[in-house]
C-alpha cells in the first residue's frame, strides 16, 4: 500500500523562530492501493471520508459555488446594464468593443497572482472577487450588448410605429428576442469562473481548488485528480442546468441569431 505522504522536510518556519510540523495536519486521508494516479483518483473520491465533515466534498462545492454566485451577480450587476444602454442606443459600440477584448486578453494567472498577493496583504475575499470579476465581465457584456443589437431594426421600428416608450421597446421587444444570445454570454462567463475559482485556494480560501492546491502541496496526485474531476463534473452540470434554463425562457418562436450575425453585430456592421 502507498500510505500518506510523510515527507522528511514537513515542517515550516514560524515567525516566533518555532518549528511546526505539517505531516500531520497535511497528510491526505486516503490510504492508496495503487501507484497509478489515476486509481488514486478513483479511490479518493469513492473514500467516504472525503464527503463528511467542513472539508468535505460537499462543504467544498458550497463554497466554490459561493464564491462563483457573488462573482457573477457583480459581473451581471455591471455588465448588463452597459450592455443593454450600447445595444439599444448604439452609443459608445466602438468602447465596449475593445474593453471587451482588452479584458479578455489579459492573462487570467496574472491577474488572479496580483489579486492574490493584495488579498494576502489586506486578508480579505474581494480583491480576489475582482478579479473574477474582470475575468466574468466580457462575455456577459459582449453577449447582451450583441444580443440586443442584432434584434431586426424593422421590430424595433414597428414597436416605436405603435407608440411605444425606449424603456417598452428595450425589455418588451429587444431583450426577448435577444435573451437567447445574451443567455449564451452568461453561460460562457459561468463555466469561465466556475473554472478559475479553484485558483482562489492558492490564496488560503475554500472551494474545491483546496483540493488541487492541498494536494500538490503534499503530493498527493489522487486528491488532485479528484478534486479536478469534481470541478469538471460541476461546470458540466451548471451548463446542462443553464441550457435547460434557456430553453424554456427562450420563445420557441423566435429564430435563433446565428453566431456570425452575433459577430458581425458585435464589430459594427464590418466583415
Amino acid at each position: 500500500m502507498v500510505e500518506g505522504w510523510q515527507g522528511h522536510n514537513a515542517c515550516q518556519q514560524c515567525d516566533g523562530g518555532a518549528r511546526v510540523s505539517l505531516s500531520r495536519t497535511m497528510a491526505p486521508a486516503t490510504t492508496y492501493t495503487s501507484t497509478d494516479p489515476f486509481s488514486q483518483g478513483w479511490q479518493w473520491l469513492g473514500d467516504p471520508v472525503n464527503w463528511q465533515g467542513p472539508s468535505g466534498i460537499p462543504a467544498r462545492i458550497a463554497e466554490h459555488l459561493g464564491y462563483t454566485g457573488l462573482t457573477l451577480l457583480i459581473s451581471v450587476a455591471i455588465a448588463v446594464p452597459i450592455g443593454l444602454y450600447v445595444g439599444h442606443t448604439g452609443r459608445g459600440r466602438v468602447v465596449v468593443v475593445s474593453l471587451a477584448g482588452m479584458l479578455r486578453a489579459l492573462p487570467t494567472l496574472g491577474i488572479m497572482t496580483l489579486f492574490a498577493l493584495i488579498a494576502t496583504s489586506t486578508l480579505s475575499l474581494m480583491p480576489a472577487i475582482w478579479a473574477l470579476v474582470l475575468l466574468a465581465v466580457p462575455p456577459i457584456l459582449t453577449g447582451t450588448y450583441a444580443g440586443i443589437a442584432a434584434v431586426d431594426r424593422e421590430i424595433v421600428d414597428a414597436a416605436r410605429g405603435v407608440g411605444m416608450t425606449e424603456r417598452q421597446i428595450l425589455f418588451g421587444v429587444e431583450v426577448p428576442n435577444g435573451l437567447a444570445v445574451m443567455l449564451g454570454g452568461f453561460r460562457s462567463a459561468v463555466l469561465q469562473v466556475i473554472a478559475t475559482v479553484a485558483v482562489v485556494a492558492f490564496i488560503s480560501l475554500g472551494g474545491l481548488g483546496r483540493y488541487i492546491i492541498d494536494g500538490l502541496a503534499v503530493q498527493d496526485y489522487g486528491q488532485v485528480l479528484g478534486g479536478a474531476v469534481i470541478i469538471a463534473a460541476v461546470a458540466i452540470a451548471i451548463d446542462g442546468l443553464l441550457a435547460v434554463l434557456q430553453r424554456v425562457v427562450v420563445s420557441p418562436g423566435l429564430k435563433e441569431i446565428s453566431i456570425s450575425e452575433v459577430a458581425l453585430s458585435s464589430t459594427g456592421g464590418k466583415a
